[in-house]
């Protein structure tokens, strides 16, 4: 490899949420955190480079883009996705949760309903709830170890419930599903067929595996591509998530000019100019980076498979075909809720997401952890979960 990522390098000290807030989240000083969804590793030279240059420059006014930042992004997706996009669409941002709410109060009124399919990311929640809209859930089943969608379920609710949006993960967090372009149009017709609006969050697109490639929801459903809107940005596949930079790719002009107004209803101007120094940096010069960072998490869910198979048979994967999450899946330890907190955080002194912040009737067996940490770090974790389910209390 030409990066070195088994570098640990220390964070602490740095104001990170990874690491530096703990206690101020309850848990012990000495906890390893395998939780929040950014890098343990630096983010891309030709960023680091970009960045130095425009620090060295010393002058941080009011910034924006011209043609070269959108090419960047339209080369992206057109190289890695086979979709191109035009540069009226792409509407920047500070972030994709950012831009769900912009979309929420753009395409629905107070009291309506908007559709997400947990376990799911947990802001998809908050984003709903907090702006006065109505949360509609299509729980996704798992059958053999495999998250499907319920599709009577979704159209039975879109239709009882007068759902008006749905926010959909695509690659799916926390379960690694890529839906594939059979689901996509699936769950794109019977949008279209009731007149639903479809946010689609694909922050994740570039962690999909190869044997399971992703397909951008409106490339999937070319004729419901005005009344959608598809979120990127370059945060978790360069570890940029600091920097405050997305990319909101809107076809629909109505659509795109409701969102932009609800943009302006908040005051926001101007992006963060080194986010988006980043971000064009990234798309332009990150490539190898980014393969080799992915070889690299492939290598530790190896890693945690086979620990796993050897010493924690009592723990199951949920396999999964994207992401760099491994949603690990508890239950047959017999633990209540609250047992399965404390053995992940008093004994095994672990910071993960527990499974029930992602909703879902049974998401509380889980638990969500990262893998982009170095396989030291991953290891350490893994022992000290080893030894806690070992001890009995």
């Amino acid at each position: 490899m030409t990066f070195d990522f088994d570098h640990e390098i220390d964070r602490r000290g740095t104001d990170c949420l990874k690491y530096d807030f703990a206690e101020e989240r309850g848990y012990g000083a000495d906890v390893l955190p395998l939780w929040i969804a950014d890098m343990d590793f630096q983010a891309p030279p030709c960023v680091r480079q970009a960045l130095a240059q425009a620090v060295a420059h010393g002058i941080f006014g009011y910034s924006d883009t011209k043609g070269d930042y959108a090419a960047a992004v339209r080369d992206w997706f057109a190289q890695h996705f086979d979709w191109r996009m035009e540069e009226k669409w792409i509407v920047k941002t500070p972030g994709v949760v950012f831009a769900l709410a912009m979309a929420v109060r753009a395409s629905t009124r107070a009291g309506d309903a908007v559709m997400i399919q947990p376990p799911v990311y947990y802001p998809f929640y908050s984003v709903i709830r907090d702006n006065g809209r109505e949360v509609v859930e299509n729980e996704l089943v798992c059958e053999n170890g495999r998250y499907r969608i319920d599709f009577e379920d979704f159209e039975r609710k879109i239709t009882e419930r007068g759902v008006k949006l749905l926010i959909l993960c695509s690659p799916h967090n926390p379960v690694g599903r890529v839906w594939t372009q059979e689901e996509l149009r699936r769950m794109g017709e019977i949008c279209r067929r009731y007149g639903v609006r479809v946010v689609s969050d694909e922050i994740h697109c570039d962690f999909a595996f190869p044997e399971f490639p992703h397909t951008p929801f409106v490339k999937a459903n070319p004729a419901w591509a005005e009344q959608t809107v598809v979120c990127t940005a370059p945060s978790k596949s360069f570890n940029l998530a600091g920097l405050q930079v997305s990319n909101i790719i809107i076809p629909g002009a109505e659509f795109r000019r409701e969102f932009i107004r609800e943009i302006r209803r908040t005051g926001y101007s101007q992006l963060n100019q080194l986010g988006l120094l980043a971000c064009r940096a990234a798309y332009r010069g990150g490539g190898p980076w980014l393969e080799e960072v992915k070889a690299y998490m492939r290598g530790n869910l190896e890693f945690l498979r086979e620990f796993l198979a050897a010493r924690l048979p009592q723990v199951r994967l949920v396999e999964p075909e994207g992401t760099y999450f491994a949603w690990l899946d508890f239950s047959a330890l017999g633990l209540s809720g609250q047992a399965l907190d404390d053995l992940i955080k008093r004994k095994a002194r672990l910071w993960l997401d527990a499974g029930h912040v992602f909703g879902g009737a049974d998401s509380w067996k889980f638990q969500r952890l990262v893998l982009a940490c170095p396989r030291a770090t991953l290891e350490r974790a893994l022992k000290r979960l080893e030894e806690a389910v070992a001890t009995p209390d």
